[in-house]
């Protein structure tokens, strides 16, 4: 796969979102926006040596979004012919004609919109050709053989590579936009013999392709995980501390960021509602949102509708500084957009002083979690329950491994009762902290 196979010039892509504009106004519409994308990208999975899938992926898009007024109609086309994009402008154009007006619809004020150019090195192209690709995945592979007999089967190593590019523009004069990348390595094996088996994986991701782990790490890690986990207990129903992993720290910070953004606050389906100005996390917590970071997974100089993004503190010692608006949603509470149209921008959780071993050691006797099962969230109310496996934790160090147990709690006193957040911080999204220890929970067993 060559390394810069984009089907259309950026330039193209800027040409016809113009083109869209132009249509728009001909047609009389009151506001548009649109967005002009294309990706490609190849996946390679390996199992047992053996080549199991290679896949190619190539997509292009055009999204309109047309106002009349505060009536608003949205079409969407693959075909970037000429014909084909005046038809969509002509179908969201419709749309908007029968669609009720929504007083909080709308372009952003244009005062708000990115008119910087930024430079966040977000493109790093992977010139990987698909043979190279298999040696990778099998090397990754083969590591995790090697590190035991015990490790007996794999579902696989895979390695991807993704890269895109976009122009988001609008009719107040907005266009911006630019190429991303996106590649990763993967790994995830079975130990053990006959009813005692176990299964677990990992992975590294990066845009740029150097800052991946190397794929002997990655099996040899994935393999050892999986290890660890055979002759795994049950354990009797109490309350303990909770230790997360800094793999699922990020979805605990996650369930954070569901509930204290726009769409569930003004739908009252959050147990945030009017919590800004509060204390929700002890007074040691920081958490900062920070868009522009070089090279990060989630930088972007500007959110989904087009406003520029800024760097700013979201929870200072504990209080919940903001929200997680987009251009809709803070109309709907009749607050300014945050920049967060599409999602938070590298949000940090500042880390404590402990390293792993540091927060087993803090904990004493717990849960030390890895892996989480189900989707037992209730933003409404903050109820937390899921199924769960990890280690038990006595005197500070791990003692065995545990499965078939499930941890519940309360995500408002979840966060307010963080003891501490450790350095060991993983990142792999948009969400960057390390693991988080919870100073009770309780815990369902046998």
């Amino acid at each position: 796969m060559s390394a810069s196979e984009f089907s259309y010039p950026h330039d193209t892509l800027r040409q016809l979102a113009a083109d869209v504009l132009r249509h728009a106004r001909e047609l009389g519409a009151a506001a548009c926006e649109t967005d002009v994308s294309e990706g490609f990208g190849q996946s390679v999975t390996v199992r047992r040596g053996q080549v199991e899938t290679i896949e190619y992926n190539r997509d292009k898009g055009i999204g309109v979004t047309i106002y009349l007024g505060q009536q608003r109609g949205h079409a969407s086309t693959s075909d970037f012919s000429p014909k084909a994009l005046r038809a969509t402008v002509e179908a969201a154009l419709s749309i908007a004609r029968f669609t009720a007006p929504d007083p909080c619809a709308g372009l952003p004020e244009a005062g708000l919109l990115a008119n910087k150019k930024m430079d966040l090195d977000l493109y790093h192209p992977w010139d990987l050709p698909v043979e190279e690709a298999i040696a990778l995945a099998r090397h990754c592979e083969q590591a995790a053989f090697a590190v035991s007999p015990m490790v007996k089967n794999s579902e696989g190593a895979s390695v991807s590579v993704q890269q895109s590019q976009f122009v988001s523009a609008n009719s107040l004069g907005f266009m911006d936009g630019f190429p991303t990348s996106r590649h990763y390595l993967s790994c995830a094996v079975i130990a053990g013999e006959n009813e005692s088996m176990q299964r677990d994986d990992w992975y590294t991701t990066s845009r740029d392709p150097v800052r991946l782990a190397s794929p002997e790490a990655i099996g040899d890690y994935a393999a050892r995980r999986a290890l660890s986990r055979l002759g795994a207990r049950k354990l009797s129903t109490r309350s303990v501390p909770v230790l997360f992993e800094a793999t699922l720290a990020a979805g605990l910070i996650g369930n954070f960021v569901h509930a204290a953004s726009g769409g569930a606050l003004y739908r009252k389906s959050s147990f945030l509602l009017d919590s800004l100005g509060t204390q929700i996390f002890p007074e040691h917590i920081q958490i900062s949102e920070r868009p522009h970071l070089r090279n990060g997974l989630a930088s972007s100089p500007f959110d989904d509708d087009g406003v520029a993004t800024h760097d700013r503190e979201v929870v200072e010692n504990g209080v919940l500084k903001g929200y997680f608006l987009s251009t809709y949603s803070g109309r709907k509470l009749g607050m300014p957009t945050t920049g967060n149209a599409g999602g938070c921008h590298n949000l940090i959780v500042k880390s404590g002083k402990l390293d792993f071993n540091g927060l087993l050691r803090e904990m004493g006797t717990g849960l030390l979690v890895t892996e989480l099962l189900g989707q037992g969230v209730n933003y409404v109310t903050g109820d937390y329950s899921r199924g769960a496996a990890g280690y038990w934790v006595e005197g500070g160090e791990i003692r065995y491994p545990v499965q078939e147990i499930t941890i519940a709690g309360n995500l408002k006193d979840m966060i307010k009762g963080i003891v501490a957040v450790g350095n060991d911080v993983l990142v792999r999204g948009s969400k960057q902290v390390g693991s988080i220890l919870v100073e009770r929970m309780k815990l369902a067993g046998a």
